[in-house]
Formats: C-alpha cells, structure tokens, sequence
C-alpha cells in the first residue's frame, strides 16, 4: 500500500502554491482583507447594493468581492474598504528570522572626460 506524504506548509499558502515572495506577501494581505470584508457583509444584514454604496462601489464590483476574485482588487483599494466600512487596518512589518535582507547594487558612476576643444 502507498503511504501519503504529508508536507507541512508555510504561514502563506500562496508561497506554498509557488508565488515569489513579494507576491505571495500581497496577495496574502488582500485574501485576508477581503475576508474581513465579506465577514462585514455577512454580518451587516445589508443587501450587496446598500453595502457597495457605503464601501463606495458599485453593487457588481461588490459581487467580485464576495466571490473572491482576488485579481480585482489592489491591496490599496481594499484598505480604503475596509476603513470606510468602519474598521481600522494596521500593517506590522519586522523582520523574518534567518532570511537575510536583498542588498541592492551601487550603481556604476561614469566618467567622462573632458571634451577637447581645438
């Protein structure tokens, strides 16, 4: 009989699906807003169309919230969504233990020299 290997996952499931890092960082933090937000909504009593009214959308773009389409919503729009729906968002940033910071590049200086006049 096979016997199933089971393999831990990360705090990100979006790392786990393969997403770089940066990018499995944002679309983490927007799955979570929009979770909150469709939490707001179930919770509200309102219909899709008096809730997108006072998240300041429309009544469709509120139905791509709530059925998750993730692509749609920049993490800055869904910030804005979450605070006018009453609620205060926050961002801890520190660091991750072991993972050594990406240095960039000292950018080459060129030199000319001076033009000869004749």
């Amino acid at each position: 009989m096979n016997q199933l290997q089971i393999t831990k996952g990360s705090d990100n499931i979006f790392a786990d699906l393969g997403f770089d890092a940066e990018e499995a960082q944002n679309l983490l933090l927007r799955s979570q807003t929009m979770a909150v937000i469709s939490k707001w909504f179930a919770d509200s009593g309102l219909t899709q169309a008096a809730a997108a009214k006072s998240l300041g959308l429309t009544q469709p773009r509120m139905n791509q919230l709530l059925k998750g389409k993730i692509g749609e919503f920049s993490l800055d729009a869904l910030v804005n969504m979450a605070t006018r729906a009453g609620m205060r968002v926050g961002l801890t940033i520190r660091p991750i233990a072991g993972v050594k910071a990406k240095t960039a590049k000292k950018p080459e200086l060129h030199q000319t020299r001076p033009r000869q006049i004749a």
